[in-house]
């Protein structure tokens, strides 16, 4: 046996050994004392700060036409209204270095998702600490952007099957490629251990990239505060954010709104050939604050987060560049808003739970309803949606839950043929959830 499966070998037994151990707190399993002494103890000692951990949600899904195309779990197929998915399965490994202080010194994350549809990265990313005043860190990898507060709210914790159409469509898989400094101080004692600093630089195409194909580097920095107490039973949490940054233009063609001569709402082209080289601004802005209230019904928790800013586009969509290849189409250059609003009640214990959301995502706020007709370099991607959903949650324990969820989705009515009335795009999810 060579030496490097050797190594192995022995690492897989500890890990399959200190599982039981943990497990059972005993080491009476295990006859030799000399392999606990020589080969067990080392590996536990060089081991025992990783932890797995990882989720599986299956779910069936139903909507009234085939091939809807739908932000809860992507489109149907065209010859179907119903399906069985599994629509997310994740495992996740941590490992942890403390300091003697027993403060984080180094924690290093890798996850990846398994499904139907194949196999990918989500995170895998490292992060150190400063371990004098202990209020610094850097992370380096892919990672959640540090932007508003339903983007780095989990899916395994998450009450809504999914996050909302705006959250989909601007930031990509929640997730980018680059390095982060954080101010969070670790002590309790600190007096600042509320608030959390967050600035970063990443690459901007997210990971439906391959590579980033510009040399601009996007910047996201976020300020947000821990829950605090406001009064008995009332905490308060929040966050502000801000991303600048831009895509490099390789076509001349470049839409900005404008009014034509009777002045009506347009997307007007700019075909100067100094336009190529040069960067569409991506810019956006948010804000967020939760509320959770300890009452006699059980915890009620409220959620409000707004977003606006410009976004960089194509014709027939808003979803940022992920290759050169597409930022190489003619540029449509937007100012957008959006919002979510979450209404959260336990009943009577946390074992069932009430939800209901409201978001919506305007990717075109200089023109609304009739005024989206042909002819006027308008289409698909300048109409607003509102969705509004509702369902309810059982948590048998903490280990599994079910999902009931009901989206209602409504486009506004416009001149533009296919979106002169409301399509029928509402889904039905049941979603059943093992956690580990």
């Amino acid at each position: 046996m060579t030496p490097f499966r050797t190594r192995l070998y022995l690492l897989l037994i500890g890990l399959g050994l200190s599982a039981g151990i943990f497990a059972q707190n005993t080491l009476t399993q295990i006859d030799s004392s000399l392999f606990v002494m020589d080969t067990l103890r080392p590996l536990l000692q060089k081991f025992g700060n990783v932890r797995f951990s990882g989720y599986m949600q299956t779910q069936f899904q139903l909507t009234k036409n085939d091939g809807t195309k739908t932000y809860n779990g992507g489109d149907f197929q065209p010859a179907s209204n119903s399906r069985f998915m599994m629509r997310r399965g994740r495992i996740r490994l941590d490992y942890l270095l403390l300091s003697e202080e027993n403060l984080p010194r180094v924690f290093f994350v890798f996850q990846f998702d398994g499904t139907e549809r194949g196999v990918n990265i989500r995170d895998f990313w490292g992060k150190v600490y400063e371990n004098k005043f202990n209020v610094f860190s850097l992370t380096t990898g892919v990672f959640a952007r540090p932007f508003g507060y339903e983007i780095n709210w989990s899916s395994v914790v998450r009450e809504a099957p999914e996050r909302g159409r705006m959250s989909q469509i601007l930031l990509q898989t929640e997730r980018d490629l680059g390095a982060m400094l954080s101010f969070e101080p670790q002590r309790n004692s600190h007096k600042l251990r509320p608030l959390k600093i967050d600035l970063g630089l990443f690459n901007g195409q997210g990971l439906p990239g391959r590579a980033d194909f510009d040399s601009r580097k996007d910047m996201i920095a976020r300020v947000s505060m821990r829950p605090v107490k406001l009064v008995h039973k009332v905490n308060l949490s929040g966050s502000v954010s801000y991303y600048h940054g831009g895509t490099q233009q390789f076509s001349k063609y470049v839409y900005e709104h404008a009014k034509n001569r009777l002045g009506e709402p347009t997307m007007a082209v700019d075909s100067s050939l100094t336009n190529i080289g040069e960067y569409s601004r991506r810019q956006y802005y948010s804000a967020d604050a939760q509320l959770k209230i300890k009452n006699s019904f059980g915890l009620s928790e409220f959620r409000a987060e707004y977003w606006q800013g410009t976004q960089p586009g194509s014709e027939l969509t808003t979803v940022s560049f992920p290759s050169q290849t597409e930022a190489a189409l003619p540029r449509y250059i937007r100012d957008f808003n959006g919002g979510f609003f979450y209404y959260l009640q336990n009943i009577v214990n946390n074992k069932h739970q009430f939800v209901m959301k409201y978001d919506w995502y305007d990717p075109n706020i200089h023109v609304k309803g009739m005024e989206i007709k042909p002819g006027m370099n308008l289409s698909e991607a300048d109409v607003r949606y509102n969705t509004l959903g509702m369902g309810y949650v059982y948590y048998l324990n903490d280990h599994f839950k079910v999902t009931t969820w009901y989206d209602m989705v409504k486009n506004e009515e416009t001149a533009l043929p296919g979106y002169t009335e409301d399509i029928e795009d509402n889904v039905f999810t049941v979603r059943v959830q093992y956690k580990f």
